[in-house]
């Protein structure tokens, strides 16, 4: 069992810059692959971001490559999503999430989810 809590969304000017983070709280965090998912009001839920348990493999969203960067700290239980170059369109409602094992970003594979965090970018 892995629960999850999300910090650090906000209000922030479009061009600016946010990180999320999660912490993760249970055993073998470590071993667990984590993503970041987010969702618009009236828009399906997004793959944004995910890492591997090591931290070695990571894949993002086309619409955020470029500039949201993912990270984990095992020590810490944590997992960020740096995101710089801040788009209207990139507010939404962020999750963080952790699945068991490493492969394509569906987000029904991910068993746990943190309550989400507000991201809104102004323009």
């Amino acid at each position: 069992q892995v629960q999850l809590v999300e910090s650090g969304g906000g209000l922030v000017q479009a061009g600016g810059s946010l990180r999320l983070s999660c912490a993760a709280s249970g055993r073998s965090f470590s071993t667990y692959a984590m993503g970041w998912f987010r969702q618009a009001p009236g828009k399906e839920r997004e793959f944004v971001a995910a890492i591997s348990w090591s931290g070695g493999g990571t894949l993002y969203g086309d619409s955020v490559k470029g500039r949201f960067t993912i990270s984990r700290v095992n020590a810490k239980n944590t997992v960020y999503l740096q995101m710089n170059s801040l788009k209207p369109e990139d507010t939404a409602v962020y999750y963080c999430a952790a699945r068991a094992s490493w492969g394509p970003p569906v987000s029904d594979d991910y068993a746990y989810w943190g309550q989400g965090t507000q991201v809104t970018v102004s323009s």
